[in-house]
């Protein structure tokens, strides 16, 4: 079946609010396996809804409509669907029973304020309409069918919307859709997404059921594979050969196979498996590296020291840099990032420590030495390997695409137990 997504709301034109209804809500219609092919936002104008719900009604199996079912004048979603549809608006007893139990406790724990009439126009519904019960506020949810077509209508808040439909409406549309679609990211650091688009360029090619999408992250490449299936386990047996030929060709460049695990994640469990401590010694990312490390749940076990040493001074004084580096070769290169790494080592008396130093930007960059030039460093058994990387854009992207290389080369270079040192 064919879905479509349509938000309601002027205060969502006009970018008040941020629309997280239309990504959770396609997600779920791609774990029913349905096919989403338009999203719309609409303002609370009803000439133009009817235009809307008319044109995705036509085109779509299945609309999803949020927001609008609130007691206003504006609130209009319920109205206009039913006036295209043709279902004349009835008043349901138990929606208007429920909303004087809601109104009355609310009205019991906030003595000040005063219950209007018009919360009571939630209670009237397209007549035929399935009604959702709303266990988070006033506003019911409804689904309407008719001529083979469906509208189902959610309220806008997402603590309402998320449990009505995880609770009602999968349910509802799970019966429609006996097909489903389970899908599988894996996860690909340390090469681009242009050579891992190349590598996979047969598989592309020849796929059916399952099918391969790449997208780039910074730092990192995601390959989605999916496939329709009638059940979760036949869509696993389906994946299975997939993903085993993907690591066949990555290797260890594959650093999470699961959709919740970071590559930060990643770095903790590989130092957490070979009960290994770190340091960081950062000067163009600020602590970037630092926070990302410390998202992670008990980072605190492999984690011991932070030395953001954005000055010269700082990196003379507290990674022992050498004056002779800083004044010959820079701050902004090979050397100063083997020092700083080596630095940081000795003085976190940590197994290893990662560091980097570059030139973010805007200004400072010389023709040997251009904006979005980054060394770094790693430090591991008293061995040090150095790495150069030159990055594009403005000074956030620089710095962004920095901390996700530098969490790649270190887990590089835990890997290979750095078998090399410069």
């Amino acid at each position: 079946m064919i879905a479509e997504i349509v938000t309601v709301g002027t205060e969502i034109l006009l970018g008040n609010i941020v629309n997280t209804n239309s990504a959770y809500l396609a997600v779920e219609c791609a774990n029913l396996g349905l096919t989403v092919y338009y999203q719309s936002v609409v303002g609370d104008n009803e000439e133009r809804m009817k235009a809307v719900i008319r044109t995705a009604l036509d085109r779509s199996d299945v609309v999803i409509l949020t927001g609008g079912l609130g007691p206003t004048e504006d609130d209009l979603t319920k109205e206009v669907t039913a006036e295209v549809m043709g279902m004349p608006l009835v008043e349901d007893a138990h929606s208007r029973e429920r909303i004087e139990r809601y109104m009355k406790e609310y009205k019991k724990n906030n003595s000040q304020r005063r219950i209007t009439s018009n919360n009571y126009k939630q209670a009237l519904i397209p007549e035929g309409a399935l009604v959702l019960d709303n266990h988070n506020g006033t506003a019911p949810g409804l689904i309407l069918e008719k001529d083979g077509k469906i509208a189902i209508l959610l309220p806008g808040p997402p603590v309402e919307l998320k449990p009505m439909f995880t609770e009602e409406v999968y349910p509802y549309l799970r019966k429609k859709q006996p097909e489903i679609i389970y899908s599988q990211v894996v996860k690909i650091c340390g090469i681009g997404e242009s050579q891992v688009a190349e590598d996979i360029q047969d598989m592309i090619q020849a796929q059916t059921n399952p099918t391969i999408a790449p997208y780039a992250k910074i730092g990192e490449v995601h390959l989605r594979i999916t496939a329709k299936a009638s059940d979760e386990k036949e869509g696993k047996k389906l994946i299975k050969p997939v993903v085993r030929e993907l690591k066949r060709r990555f290797g260890r460049n594959i650093f999470a196979t699961e959709a919740e695990k970071t590559l930060e994640e990643a770095v903790v469990d590989m130092l957490r498996d070979q009960q290994l401590t770190l340091a960081l010694a950062e000067s163009c990312t600020g602590g970037e590296i630092a926070a990302r490390i410390v998202n992670v749940p008990g980072a605190s076990q492999v984690f011991t020291h932070g030395f953001v040493t954005y000055s010269n001074r700082a990196k003379r004084k507290c990674l022992g840099v050498k004056k002779a580096t800083l004044k010959l070769e820079g701050a902004v290169s090979a050397k100063c990032a083997k020092e700083m790494a080596k630095g940081g080592c000795n003085a976190a008396e940590a197994d290893i420590c990662l560091s980097i130093t570059g030139l973010a930007g805007p200004d400072g960059g010389t023709k040997e030495t251009p904006v979005g030039t980054v060394f770094m460093g790693c430090c591991y058994n008293g061995k040090v390997v150095t790495r150069e990387f030159h990055f594009t854009g403005n000074r956030t992207k620089i710095r962004q695409q920095a901390t996700a290389h530098a969490l790649a080369f270190l887990r590089e270079c835990m890997m290979e137990g750095i078998s090399k040192s410069e």
